[in-house]
Formats: C-alpha cells, structure tokens, sequence
C-alpha cells in the first residue's frame, strides 16, 4: 500500500472513530505527546519492535491532526523540507546546530 492510500485508510479508521472533529484538536495532540514518549521509552529500552510501532502511532497521531486542522500532511512535510533543505550549520555530538 503507498503513503497516499495508507493516509486514507487512517483518516477513514478516525472516521470511523469519531476523531476527526476540530474539537478534538487538543486530545488529538496530547495523543502525539503520549505517542512520541512511546517512542522515545522504546528508544531507550532500545526496543526494535516497539520503535518500528510508535513510529508509526505517532504518524498516524499527525496524520489525525492534520485532518482536524484542514492541513495536507505531505504539504506540511514538504515545507519542513523546504525550510531545512540549504540549512548550513554543524553536527555536535549527534545533534544538528544551525547557523
């Protein structure tokens, strides 16, 4: 299945969930906090599995929320990209320092 039909499919599974209400927002995004401290517990136990699953869990958390807030996730991807793609800086121990 390709991004753009797995997209679909989460926004139909919300749907389907009764998630998709702008109301939601703020539940939405407290799932993408607890989502993203899954994934940094899995990293940390240095759990495969368990990082391959939040990983996605928090996509899906975006995905979500995009819908919610009536933004194209692979538009917002893309200007991410755009912003950072001639960033010029340094990489001290492991983490990217702009300039």
């Amino acid at each position: 299945m390709n991004n753009n039909e797995l997209q679909k499919e989460v926004l139909q599974w919300a749907s389907d969930k009764m998630l998709l209400s702008k109301d939601n927002v703020l539940k939405q995004f407290a799932k993408f906090i607890s989502e993203a401290g899954e994934l940094g517990d899995a990293l940390i136990k240095n759990q495969n599995y368990e990082v391959i699953d939040a990983i996605g869990d928090v996509q899906v958390t975006l995905i979500i929320l995009c819908e919610q807030l009536d933004l194209n996730y692979d538009e917002c991807l893309e200007s991410a990209y755009n912003v950072i793609k001639n960033r010029k800086g340094r990489t001290i121990n492991g983490t990217f320092l702009k300039d």
